[in-house]
């Protein structure tokens, strides 16, 4: 029998919250990535329970217990239950009535096995008691320990339930898969990839950028292109960039970024297309649409801007970044023009100071920053 040995299964409200469920003859469940994560000795952020309870059940032992149950998705069995400041989400087993490939009609299931057979891949559906001890319903185990991204039984069926499981196939890929990508997902998420035009951008562009998050997300999108997937996501990108930019990221020892891969990536109306923050947005812009020497970025944009560029622009080039452009774009973040407007307002005014100063910057720039504000005033 497996089971996990987590820090997580000691948490007091953890356990208070399982104890109100166990101790009024209910099942609970700790579900998904929390204990997929565990057995793979990955981070956990989020503790999810599953439960035999319904709703109204949870809310009243909840109240019961002195604790405070909030409805946040009664309507599909959630219940977050907050203990001292952290919630959980306590969550009725629940088997799909109705799909339609963006959303499901649900309703109550008894039993863990109908619960397990509505999630999308055998390594998200399984289950720890609060001991720890693993309940694996559909074999999903040794895919897991296989880093095996497989979808529960009928692939195509999967996917036609929720059509950005497409996405989240390449997304987990990316993160938990090793070696091949799985040939009858890859075959279903090809056939059905058209499904992809009914889900809203802002879905898309969630899982997108947290694909592109994950270590070397390469693979995967090598995959996502050779299927048509890519393609349909983001007309006109190409994978080939990425895996250069995470060879040269390793080479610089910067941390993985979505924007900066997005950036070699490429594609048509990207932000429309991923409904990008403008946050976001302004970044891509300075990544893609740049043309200037290294100082010259270091300067406008300063340091880490100007070597994410860099980085950008070689990968799509395909080559190795020049050892000094790095230096160089440190160098001209580092630089201060040594004129002010107060400086110049003794021989002009209005929009003439304006024009002036902005005349005696470039006059700075061109000298490699070298030339002194006695020089500029002369």
């Amino acid at each position: 029998m497996t089971r996990i040995d987590a820090p997580w299964l000691t948490d007091a409200a953890a356990q208070q919250v399982c104890a109100m469920l166990t101790d009024a003859g209910h099942q609970a469940w700790f579900v998904g990535g929390c204990v997929r994560n565990a057995l793979l000795g990955e981070p956990v952020s989020d503790l999810d329970i599953s439960t035999d309870a319904h709703p109204a059940r949870v809310i009243a032992l909840a109240k019961a217990a002195g604790l405070k149950p909030v409805p946040t998705g009664i309507d599909h069995g959630t219940i977050t239950v907050v203990v001292d400041g952290h919630p959980f989400e306590v969550t009725t087993f629940r088997k799909d009535v109705e799909t339609d490939g963006r959303r499901a009609v649900v309703a109550f299931a008894d039993t863990m096995d109908d619960d397990a057979r509505r999630r999308d891949f055998t390594m998200n559906a399984l289950y720890a008691d609060r001991t720890g001890q693993v309940a694996d319903p559909l074999g999903g185990l040794p895919d897991l320990m296989a880093r095996q991204v497989r979808f529960i039984e009928d692939a195509d069926r999967r996917i036609k339930e929720d059509y950005l499981r497409i996405l989240r196939f390449f997304r987990f890929h990316a993160w938990y898969g090793r070696d091949d990508i799985d040939a009858d997902g890859l075959s279903a998420c090809a056939m059905n990839s058209a499904g992809i035009e009914s889900l809203s951008r802002e879905r898309v562009g969630q899982e997108m950028l947290k694909l592109l998050s994950a270590p070397d997300p390469a693979p995967a999108l090598a995959a996502m292109q050779a299927s048509g997937v890519l393609h349909r996501v983001l007309p006109g990108a190409d994978a080939v960039p990425v895996a250069v930019l995470v060879h040269l990221e390793g080479g610089v020892g910067v941390l993985p970024d979505p924007i900066r891969r997005l950036a070699a990536l490429g594609g048509q109306d990207v932000t429309e297309r991923l409904r990008l923050s403008k946050a976001d947005d302004r970044r891509l812009e300075k990544l893609r649409d740049t043309d200037a020497s290294p100082a010259m970025l270091g300067y406008r944009f300063g340091a880490d801007t100007a070597r994410d560029r860099l980085l950008v622009l070689s990968a799509v080039l395909g080559q190795t970044l020049p050892p000094d452009d790095i230096a160089a774009a440190k160098h001209g973040a580092a630089q201060i023009f040594p004129l002010k407007a107060a400086d110049l307002m003794d021989r002009y005014q209005g929009p003439a100071l304006g024009k002036a100063l902005n005349e005696a910057e470039n006059r700075w720039l061109e000298s490699d920053f070298t030339l002194t504000k006695d020089d500029l005033l002369a």
